[in-house]
């Protein structure tokens, strides 16, 4: 279930990133409304080009208004948005010198990704059952403390790293304990994963202070984030994204092992604590290495568009190492990957000991 509660973080952060971080300019930082197009014309005029929309807003303090505007594109295909009638859209509307000027952000996304979360929830709890409604409860109070905790403290201008150091032990407490219980198998886990997420975090701060990295991975958020009203030194969250990244993986990682450290340790009773290191370590090797491999694919799967581009402009290896958004990416994968495989020995150890000292779990 820690395998489900990576997915869960994953889906999570990347709806937190498109909200925040919506290529659609300041206007996506504003509250906006939803509006269903009821006519609109054919591209008129030539670059820029512009149509003709009609759209009744369908929520909202201007809920049931209707309004006819103008919706300019400039021929860039990433954000320009043609829309027809019956399209579901999401609008700014600000008020100026007491006129209403309406502005197209995007298509409006937000029923469809509910659904789908529904969805996702609902299969999770009929397989899952009791484990399901457990991963449910970790992801809230992860959610929780990173929108409740984690970022407000960093706006306010604390220790990015003690921060996340901190809430990232609790999460994985919290989350081990509702999943496994509380044991010595649970804390052979949590002990690994923090090993390992820690290890990944250092690794990537130090590269950062060493080559310069920004740690952002486009340039729509950096100036989205320099715009914001806050001084923020937006290199410092590197250091979260990387830990948090981490996390999941190593939890599913470092329970595993522990978890079948456990299971032989049960099952031959008179196993050595170097012979159940040595099960922890062959049964490790083989997690680690499919582990690695979903989170370089994670990552290379979200920059696919880019490593297009790279292959259609005949990019050089150097021009390619050599640009922000990609050396963020590597180390990012490199020192999440790093953490993985270091929290393996770490867990294997730490598991064989408590698991072998304690007699509780011994099947008379």
């Amino acid at each position: 279930m820690t395998y489900l509660n990576k997915l869960f973080r994953r889906l999570f952060i990347i709806i937190l990133l498109a909200a925040i971080f919506s290529p659609a300019t300041i206007y996506a930082m504003q509250e906006t409304d939803a509006a269903i197009i009821l006519e609109a014309s054919a591209l008129k005029g030539v670059s820029p080009t512009y149509q003709t929309v009609t759209l009744k807003v369908i929520s909202g303090k201007y809920k049931g208004k209707v309004f006819t505007i103008e919706n300019e594109t400039v021929g860039n295909y990433a954000y320009d948005m043609v829309v027809k009638k019956g399209d579901k859209v999401s609008v700014f509307i600000q008020k100026q010198n007491g006129h209403l000027n309406v502005f197209i952000v995007d298509y409006y996304h937000q029923n469809y990704i509910l659904y789908l979360m529904l969805f996702f929830v609902t299969l999770l709890i009929v397989i899952g059952r009791g484990k399901g409604i457990k991963s449910i409860i970790t992801l809230a109070f992860t959610i929780f403390v990173i929108i409740k905790i984690l970022l407000p403290a960093i706006l306010l201008g604390y220790s990015s790293i003690l921060v996340t150091i901190l809430l990232s032990i609790a999460i994985i407490v919290f989350s081990m304990f509702i999943i496994a219980g509380i044991n010595n198998k649970s804390f052979s886990a949590i002990i690994g994963t923090i090993g390992g997420v820690l290890l990944a975090g250092f690794i990537a701060y130090f590269i950062q202070n060493k080559i310069g990295l920004t740690g952002l991975s486009s340039d729509d958020v950096a100036q989205l984030i320099m715009n914001m009203p806050y001084k923020i030194d937006f290199r410092s969250l590197l250091f979260p994204g990387i830990v948090l990244g981490a996390l999941g993986a190593v939890m599913d990682v470092s329970i595993s092992i522990a978890s079948a450290v456990d299971e032989v340790s049960r099952a031959n009773q008179n196993l050595t604590i170097k012979e159940l290191y040595t099960a922890g370590m062959n049964i490790g090797r083989d997690i680690m290495g499919t582990m690695v491999n979903t989170l370089i694919l994670a990552y290379s799967g979200s920059a696919i568009a880019l490593f297009f581009l790279f292959v259609a402009y005949q990019s050089s290896l150097n021009d390619v190492l050599n640009l922000n958004i990609v050396a963020n990416e590597i180390v990012r994968s490199l020192a999440e990957s790093s953490g993985l495989v270091a929290s393996v020995p770490l867990t294997a150890l730490i598991s064989s000991i408590l698991i072998k000292k304690d007699k509780s779990h011994i099947i008379k």
